[in-house]
């Protein structure tokens, strides 16, 4: 049987998404981006900082890294406490051989139970964003708007009192969001989201609401995807996090524009001891590249507006 003519008549068929966030944008057709100090590549760190409940929640969804045998399930309850507890503090001092800031990821749960974490992320000169309450704090299509306005309103509000400023900037478990988020967190007073991996530089996106920034936090370079999922040992990981490094700052220099390279680390993952030289070394390189400059997600969007 031949299809009615309006098939594929659709209301927002169009270039790009079907949405009316922001229009398609080519990366290599837009006016090139400057960085502090005139670096060519911004490298971004942002560790996540999480609170699994040991019952998990399953609806909308169940957290990656989440309890997975019958419960109580402490083997992997208490290998997620041990980044709080010691993977964390071998990160921190990573970066502190380098003088690198980052952006870390934490769950207002956590902030309110380790106040000492808190405390010592916050010496280290680094920035603190929003990410949910706890590890049950998933959001996706059919959460009720009210629950999901409550949750990221709860988080702000109590990660604000427990680090004593406000977050700029979200991250959401598993970077899974609603058809409604992008104007929840722009109505909650947020500036950027780290949620969406379709591009490799900061762009706006306009909500009811009012604006937000999405600065991409690539999944594929992640150390859960690319050690965990993909099983690949920690010398490819820093093998591909510095033939990324090269490919983009040549790709700067050829455009005279800046580009950014993220850094998704868990401490559980990454801050075992037979991981954590590899990634010190990794950083030490990144550090002595001319081109390079570590920055938190907070920095990049002040240099972007700018």
């Amino acid at each position: 049987m031949s299809l009615g003519p309006d098939y594929l008549v659709y209301a927002k068929r169009g270039r790009g998404m079907d949405h009316d966030l922001y229009p398609y944008s080519n990366l290599f057709e837009r006016p090139p981006i400057a960085w502090p100090g005139g670096a060519r590549v911004a490298i971004w760190p942002v560790i996540s900082l999480e609170w699994f409940p040991i019952t998990p929640a399953d609806k909308p969804f169940r957290a990656p890294g989440h309890m997975q045998t019958p419960y109580p399930d402490y083997r992997h309850y208490t290998s997620r406490d041990y980044g709080a507890r010691v993977g964390v503090y071998r990160l921190l001092d990573a970066l502190a051989k380098v003088d690198a800031k980052a952006s870390f990821a934490v769950n207002a749960a956590l902030a309110e139970r380790y106040p000492a974490l808190i405390k010592d992320v916050l010496a280290g000169g680094h920035e603190i964003i929003a990410h949910a309450t706890d590890m049950n704090g998933t959001i996706a299509t059919g959460l009720d708007e009210a629950e999901e306005r409550a949750l990221i309103k709860g988080a702000l509000d109590r990660l604000e009192t427990a680090c004593g400023q406000r977050p700029r900037g979200w991250h959401s478990i598993a970077r899974s969001q609603s058809w409604n988020t992008p104007r929840l967190l722009a109505e909650a007073g947020v500036e950027f989201m780290c949620d969406w991996v379709n591009d490799e530089l900061p762009y706006a996106m306009t909500t009811p609401a009012g604006e937000i920034i999405n600065i991409p936090l690539n999944h594929e370079l992640s150390d859960r995807q690319i050690l965990i999922v993909q099983q690949q040992s920690v010398a490819s990981y820093a093998e591909q996090m510095r033939d990324a490094f090269t490919w983009l700052e040549g790709e700067a220099k050829q455009t005279g524009g800046g580009r950014m390279l993220p850094l998704a680390i868990t401490p559980y993952i990454m801050g075992l001891p037979y991981r954590i030289g590899a990634f010190e070394d990794l950083l030490s390189w990144l550090a002595a590249r001319e081109g390079a400059r570590f920055a938190t997600g907070g920095e990049m969007l002040d240099a972007w507006r700018a």
